[in-house]
């Protein structure tokens, strides 16, 4: 798999995201795909061959490996990585279909009456201009970390549930046939173990808080233009109302006037 490519693909979202958006990119990055990629893989990678039990019996160290390791720890973490980036592609799906869309308006002016030099700067503009989180691409986005959410604690409940918590223990007592008697196994490094496991929990824990708080963000920026348009309409038909009684108003003084004006004349006119 090659972590480079999925790193270019977010990083063209990361441009449209919120600096939330992008805290959470490195951490994803820095602190669980390089750890996972550098360290992680080392760590579990001799955990089949270096897994012992106290038996010959041919096939019971298979079977008791298989039972308390039914998913490798590098291989679920893989597929955590996976699902969590899954939903930020699909914003970049959202964000190029609304690229292509301005793209071909601007090329189609261009070919109405337009300028080819005013064209290509026009589309150097759209590749450069960052989106802003509103209308569809804001549910888009949302959508996005509300599945990035239920992933990682799905998969954080699962990795709890199949090794039954986050840690390695030293020594396991396996039963399966075809072991001849209870038979002990024993964990290779189990104390490095743990200590990746605990860091890959907790760092997987700050993306589920920064993905809450990016979702809150979102959430509170929406009720503020709701309530921003709101009060304009509010402003907007109050308006009229105000600016009727003062129309009233001078109207009502402007006859006035004109009646005192009248009243002068013709009492000037009888002496």
């Amino acid at each position: 798999m090659s972590w480079v490519a999925l790193y270019t693909q977010l990083g063209g979202v990361n441009k449209h995201s919120t600096s939330l958006g992008k805290i959470w990119l490195s951490v994803l990055f820095i602190f669980r795909i390089t750890i996972l990629v550098l360290a992680a893989e080392s760590v579990w990678g001799d955990e089949q061959a270096d897994f012992t039990c106290n038996t010959q019996q041919p096939g019971c160290k298979n079977v008791c490996y298989d039972h308390f390791f039914p998913v490798s720890h590098i291989r679920l973490w893989c597929l955590q990585l996976i699902f969590v980036s899954t939903p930020a592609l699909l914003v970049a799906m959202h964000v190029a279909y609304r690229k292509s869309g301005d793209k071909r308006h601007i090329i189609a002016a261009s070919r109405s009456g337009g300028d080819d030099k005013t064209r290509q700067v026009d589309l150097e503009t759209l590749k450069r201009r960052r989106l802003s989180i509103t209308g569809p691409l804001w549910w888009t986005y949302t959508c996005s970390l509300f599945f990035r959410l239920i992933f990682e604690a799905g998969f954080m409940y699962a990795l709890y549930f199949v090794y039954d918590g986050f840690r390695m223990p030293r020594l396991v007592k396996c039963e399966q046939w075809p072991c001849p008697n209870k038979v002990d196994c024993f964990i290779s490094r189990p104390t490095e173990k743990t200590i990746f496991t605990i860091f890959m929990v907790v760092s997987s824990a700050i993306c589920m808080v920064l993905n809450v708080a990016e979702l809150a963000y979102l959430i509170a920026k929406a009720l503020m233009r709701c309530s921003t348009r709101i009060s304009k309409k509010n402003r907007a038909y109050a308006h009229p109302d105000h600016v009727a009684p003062d129309k009233s108003l001078l109207q009502n003084k402007k006859n006035q006037m004109l009646l005192s004006s009248v009243s002068d004349s013709s009492s000037n006119k009888t002496v």
